[in-house]
């Protein structure tokens, strides 16, 4: 006597998730999906009002109903239910946001039940129980503005049956029989409304799962967005956001701020020589090297080929010279050599230390002016502006 939800809760509610949240890109299996949902909810559907017609047999059994209602009933929720199985299979629910149809099947629904509801009133309680679970049904999928139009239909209804006629609407208790479908009738409505409950629990926590790694995705995404693929450093646009920062934060707590442009000495010479497989590697191998003997709040990130830009906050011109040394000696002291025999690496850098009315231009033209100066010293050096 009602609409169900699938048979398998935690599957169906699983893939309304990925329906929910899938791309546009996946159009062809989200449609596919739709099918495999809504020829799961025809089948409920179809259970329904089996067991629905069954406890109206128990009705006409002992006399209360004619012979006649179960089976129409029956055959009127088949009507419906095909009716919908057609549009659906024809693709018609897919060429709207609410791919259910909702409105239209919640409001085939209810007209049935007041239809019997009118005309077999003698078991009208039953008929009007169902509406619950037509609306637990709706409430997984319709909208604020549904809702408000599925309820004033139901009103009307009821308005109609209550106030506009003396139907003598009942449910029969005088027999044990009576008794016992009648009973069956509520227990059936309880057992799909809390198992369309369950669908709806079930849902809203994939939902939330789901939702939780759309979050950590996204936050992937961010970090990826400010690093650079090869070595793991910030990439230019981030580095040179974050050298605003610093320059800002430098200038409001009056605290100095250095930089270093950093550049690998004869790296094309590497990339000839050895090949670009090998020149990757020594560009990730130098940043990691970079990481590991840098501060917790410096900054280091790729300005571009195999030039980087190294932040370094709170730090004076004469501590940047000393720590971008202690680097060159690092990186010069490598093994360089287990990449491909004869490789050796070095670098120069360029250090500068923010002035008061310098700009990120100025201040990055300054350092690149004291890497070219160590270069032309004859590189594997430490200049400053």
């Amino acid at each position: 006597m009602s609409t169900a939800a699938t048979s398998f809760p935690e599957r169906n509610a699983a893939e309304m998730a990925d329906i929910v949240l899938a791309s546009d890109a996946a159009l062809p299996e989200v449609r596919a999906r739709r099918m495999r949902q809504r020829r799961q909810m025809y089948a409920g559907q179809v259970a329904s009002y089996s067991l629905g017609a069954s406890v109206l047999l128990l009705y006409a059994f002992d006399g209360v109903v004619s012979t006649n209602v179960p089976t129409l009933f029956w055959f009127g929720g088949l009507l419906i239910i095909g009716t919908f199985t057609v549009l659906s299979e024809a693709g018609v629910g897919d060429r709207f946001a609410d791919h259910y149809l909702t409105v239209f099947q919640i409001s085939a629904h209810m007209a049935l039940q007041f239809v019997f509801l009118v005309s077999v009133p003698t078991v009208g309680i039953a008929f009007l129980a169902v509406l619950f679970l037509i609306f637990a049904f709706g409430t997984l999928r319709m909208t604020s503005r549904q809702a408000m139009i599925t309820w004033g239909l139901a009103t009307c209804g009821l308005a109609f049956v209550f106030l506009g006629s003396d139907l003598p609407i009942g449910l029969p208790v005088a027999s044990r029989l009576e008794r016992a479908a009648s009973m069956l009738c509520f227990a059936l409505v309880i057992g799909q409304c809390a198992f369309l409950g369950l669908f709806g629990a079930t849902l809203r926590k994939i939902l939330y799962q789901r939702s939780n790694e759309l979050k950590a995705a996204y936050r992937r995404i961010e970090e990826l967005a400010e690093l650079d693929e090869l070595t793991g450093s910030y990439n230019r646009r981030c580095i040179m956001r974050l050298l605003d920062t610093e320059m800002e934060k430098s200038r409001q707590t009056g605290s100095p701020c250095a930089i270093a442009l950093i550049d690998l000495d004869w790296f094309k010479r590497i990339n000839d020589a050895y090949g670009h497989p090998i020149g990757d590697e020594v560009l990730r191998t130098f940043a990691i090297t970079m990481f590991a003997n840098i501060r917790p709040d410096d900054r280091f990130g790729r300005y571009g080929g195999e030039e980087f830009l190294l932040l370094l906050p709170g730090t004076t011109s004469e501590a940047a010279s000393r720590m971008l040394d202690r680097l060159r000696s690092i990186v010069a002291e490598l093994d360089w050599s287990a990449f491909s025999p004869g490789v050796s690496v070095t670098i120069s850098a360029g250090v500068a230390t923010l002035r008061a009315n310098d700009t990120a231009d100025t201040f990055l033209a300054r350092a690149d002016c004291a890497l070219y100066s160590a270069k032309a010293q004859g590189r594997n050096r430490i200049a400053t502006s």
